[in-house]
């Protein structure tokens, strides 16, 4: 059963955004056998997250950040989600699933007709959640030195 969040767009230079990016970077620091280092990949230009380029929503409860993600251009069309996490003690409650679909409804509001991502093998349960949301598996769409996994959907 789902929460009670407040899910909104945020600057994402922010000091509550960077926090939430900073407890991102340390889950995956955690769970990757061989640590996470956010430079080997593409990192994203500056106003990525800035419309109408995209946006970044944190997500909260109580006025605590508890979880954060991002969605950009990917190409013509087509939005890529970015940098999602929710804090351990949400998951299963349906935080996840309200911080993707709130992702999806900026992507449809900025004009885009599908939303990309990608995935990390270590990732199954983030995995699980985005097929059970309509996500299919697709080829590699980028050189993510993380991801296993690339998925996409129709907004339409």
């Amino acid at each position: 059963m789902a929460e009670d969040f407040a899910i909104a767009p945020e600057p994402s230079d922010s000091a509550d955004a960077r926090w939430a990016l900073a407890q991102y970077v340390a889950e995956l620091v955690a769970r990757f056998p061989d640590g996470f280092d956010p430079d080997r990949g593409a990192r994203p230009v500056e106003d990525a997250f800035t419309p109408p380029k995209g946006v970044f929503l944190l997500l909260r409860r109580d006025g605590a950040v508890l979880g954060c993600g991002g969605v950009r251009t990917e190409s013509a069309g087509i939005a890529e989600i970015k940098r999602m996490w929710v804090s351990p003690e949400l998951r299963g409650r349906g935080a996840g699933r309200a911080l993707l679909s709130a992702l999806e409804e900026q992507a449809r509001r900025l004009g885009f007709s599908r939303v990309r991502l990608d995935t990390a093998a270590e990732l199954g349960e983030a995995r699980a959640m985005y097929a059970k949301a309509g996500y299919v598996e697709i080829p590699a769409y980028n050189d993510n030195p993380y991801a296993a996994h690339w998925f996409e959907k129709s907004l339409g």
